[in-house]
């Protein structure tokens, strides 16, 4: 990990960038994410794709971003983070749905939306769709979310999809009021890098290839490097990531 030889990490501290790109063939983004770093202990980021039949995707994806972070910031401090992180997904399916049934040309919108959130090692995931969360520990990396398309139901391989258009999802928020959303919780330890992504990264970039990039880099530099490699092969489809990292040693494990 790139560091200065000086610093020295407090006992428990994570690390958190975000960055989408538009990619190599599509002509504007219709992703969107997130980070929201409270202090060095608690964090936030989130990933969603929007799509549409002929526009608003972005709209969409923006719009769910937004709503996610407005609603955890305002909870009340009681709550416990899995109650925040579920009200305020909830709050963002609202909002697209909103934007879907308000705007006429609107109609039939939807995002994906994953997001994960950090405090004093205990990370909280809400999930909708095709984007990914993976944690990398050691040197093993696992996909924690489950990908809710037809493909995937079906324990099908998936194809490649063009921008925009998804790829037979079989849950988004804004197509419906109400949608299940997947939550799981777990400790972290020192030196665990979570990742998340939409499907525009990890149609591109293997696993094991995501492990090596975002393992080796703060989570800025892992960030960038992972678009560059994408990029570099070629992406047909916008794409996203967020990176968290876990630095000095979590609680109760000194």
């Amino acid at each position: 990990m790139s560091s200065s030889p000086s610093y020295q990490p407090e006992p428990w501290e994570v690390q958190i960038a975000a960055v989408s790109d538009t990619g190599t063939e599509c002509q504007h983004n219709e992703d969107h994410c997130g980070k929201w770093l409270k202090d060095k202990t608690a964090a936030l980021a989130a990933v969603a794709d929007g799509t549409a039949v002929l526009e608003g995707g972005e709209l969409a994806s923006q719009r769910a971003i937004l709503a996610l972070f407005r609603s955890f910031r305002e909870q009340a401090a009681g709550m416990t983070q899995t109650q925040r992180l579920v009200r305020a997904a909830r709050h963002a399916c609202f909002e697209v749905y909103d934007l879907a049934v308000v705007v006429p040309q609107l109609r039939g919108v939807s995002t994906t939306l994953t997001a994960v959130a950090v405090s004093n090692a205990e990370l909280t995931a809400a999930h909708v769709g095709n984007g990914r969360v993976y944690l990398i520990r050691g040197q093993l990396i696992t996909q924690l979310s489950k990908d809710h398309t037809l493909a995937a139901e079906a324990e099908a391989p998936s194809e490649g999809t063009s921008c925009g258009l998804g790829e037979g999802l079989t849950r988004s928020l804004g197509r419906e009021l109400l949608v299940p959303i997947d939550l799981f919780e777990m400790d972290l330890a020192q030196g665990d890098v979570v990742v998340l992504c939409t499907d525009g990264l990890y149609r591109v970039l293997e696993d094991r290839q995501i492990a090596d990039l975002a393992g080796q880099h703060d989570a800025a530099t892992a960030c960038r490097a992972l678009i560059n490699q994408a990029n570099a092969f070629g992406t047909p489809d916008n794409l996203s990531v967020a990176v968290v990292r876990v630095l000095g040693e979590t609680p109760g494990r000194r």
